[in-house]
């Protein structure tokens, strides 16, 4: 990948307004076919927001492509390196960096906004059991998709028969 007009291609990275990458990555691919400019591919990935990444055979093109674009902020920024954008390209599992005993909040599904902590993973089913934290009787468990849920603080798993601190803080003032 280099920058020189000899055919290779190098990819870019032009910063837009969060939200408006696909009507951005839309009206570049327009603009560069209107004015017959040699952008071979207009990337947005899912998990990246606020970018898009053009893959041209020089910076001029590309900020020739992006001029009087709406939602563009500032042009191009730069080149990116293939190792850098193989870290978007390949998708990521949701279980991927759950642990057990994590505390989560629940982003989706009847359990909406409630907080939970990690019991059991499931990689192949892409589910995880979880224990409700704010209910009032003791921790129920709920099997949820692993896209549902967002790490709030890492943890680590509870161990049996030990209580915490603040558990027997709270069994002693129940009996005061």
């Amino acid at each position: 990948m280099s920058e020189k007009g000899n055919g290779e291609t190098a990819v870019f990275v032009v910063r837009t307004t969060i939200g408006q990458e696909t009507n951005v990555a839309a009206l570049l691919e327009a603009q560069a076919r209107n004015k017959k400019l040699p952008i071979k591919a207009v990337l947005v990935p899912d998990g990246v927001r606020g970018y898009v990444f053009v893959e041209a055979t020089e910076h001029r093109v590309v900020e020739q492509a992006v001029s009087g674009i709406a939602h563009v902020r500032g042009g191009t920024i730069g080149r990116i390196t293939e190792k850098e954008i193989d870290t978007y390209l390949v998708p990521k599992k949701p279980t991927e960096g759950l642990g057990i005993g994590d505390i989560v909040e629940i982003t989706g599904g009847p359990f909406k906004g409630e907080k939970a902590r990690v019991g059991k993973i499931d990689g192949e089913k892409e589910e995880v059991v979880l224990e409700l934290l704010e209910t009032p009787y003791n921790p129920i468990p709920v099997k949820v998709r692993a896209d549902y849920v967002r790490i709030v603080e890492k943890g680590q798993p509870p161990v049996e028969g030990v209580k915490k601190e603040e558990e027997e803080e709270e069994e002693e003032q129940k009996f005061e």
